[in-house]
């Protein structure tokens, strides 16, 4: 099986060096000095079991990679409209492409059925940029339950979790998803095939929608958040209406807001992946995580004040990021 990272920051970083520890075929497309320091040093993981380092295949051109099986999609949810357009090059008829992104994936809609199959989100994908890159039929999605960083370029630390659980748009099992499962337990990674991955989207979701984006404006990490009386009435407030977009949706939610507190307060002292993005001088994932689901509010009839108003304050501050930035 042959497979590229494409962006290998802190959770394709990863999934790539596991996959190259363990003899996989694996190229790890990056930029910048985290891809010079893998070109000169390898990639080194640190983590609570200790360190291990490999000398993966790097690379910054795409189109240099020729045909593969398959893609994991690395980078953020805002830099997809950049990337996709630049894969099908690397694609042949039964190429896959695995989404790790966070929130609702450009593809949620797709093999959906009801009401809303095909429905596009103009804050995840504007203008269908992704869909018209990538079939539908070649995607794979995975949510991932592990939390890792770049410590310094070349350098991921590995903080806790293994799991990636990946699964058919459609809910159904396949062959494909337990081929890309048996390679990734192979290099070390919990993998779960899952027929309710749009359930399981919702859950994770639930905790980024309201604890990243007030991670990034306050500094707090996860269990400051919810000890807090204030804000974690806030995380409430917000995880209500979430839940009714979901419901409104036919989700029903396995776990309850309480319980999807006390689980990130049992994280500890965690910084979400925004507040490491803002540390960092780096854009949020705002719009996936936050701007979907309000937009998807919006067409539901569905009122979401209090998301809203952690989204505008967190939006401001991802505009001075993108300034800074020079983007």
């Amino acid at each position: 099986m042959k497979i590229v990272i494409a962006g290998a920051g802190a959770i394709g970083g990863y999934i790539g060096a596991r996959l190259a520890q363990a003899g996989a075929d694996v190229t790890l497309f990056a930029r910048g000095p985290h891809l010079q320091a893998m070109r000169e040093r390898g990639l080194r993981v640190e983590g609570p079991d200790g360190r291990f380092e490999v000398r993966p295949q790097v690379t910054a051109a795409l189109d240099t990679v020729g045909k593969v099986d398959v893609v994991f999609l690395g980078v953020k949810a805002h830099s997809l409209s950049d990337l996709a357009p630049r894969l099908p090059p690397m694609f042949h008829a039964d190429t896959v492409v695995v989404s790790t992104q966070n929130g609702i994936p450009w593809w949620y809609f797709q093999q959906h059925g009801g009401e809303f199959e095909g429905l596009s989100l103009e804050r995840v994908d504007p203008g269908e940029v992704i869909a018209s890159a990538i079939e539908p039929s070649r995607v794979i999605g995975s949510i991932a339950y592990f939390s890792t960083e770049i410590e310094a370029p070349g350098v991921i630390r590995h903080i806790e979790g293994s799991r990636l659980a990946i699964g058919e748009p459609d809910g159904t099992k396949s062959e494909r998803c337990a081929r890309i499962a048996r390679v990734l337990i192979a290099a070390g990674l919990r993998c779960p095939v899952t027929t309710k991955l749009r359930q399981e989207i919702w859950v994770k979701l639930l905790g980024n929608i309201s604890f990243n984006p007030i991670s990034a404006l306050t500094g707090a990490t996860l269990v400051r958040i919810a000890e807090h009386p204030e804000a974690s009435t806030l995380v409430r407030d917000v995880m209500t209406e979430t839940v009714a977009v979901a419901n409104r949706l036919g989700i029903e939610l396995p776990i309850s807001i309480d319980q999807r507190i006390a689980g990130a307060a049992k994280v500890g002292e965690h910084k979400t992946s925004m507040l490491q993005d803002v540390e960092a001088g780096r854009p949020m994932e705002l719009e996936a995580v936050v701007g979907a689901s309000i937009e998807l509010g919006e067409r539901l009839g569905i009122p979401m004040p209090a998301t809203r108003a952690v989204y505008a304050c967190a939006a401001l501050l991802n505009d001075r990021l993108a300034l800074r930035g020079g983007r």
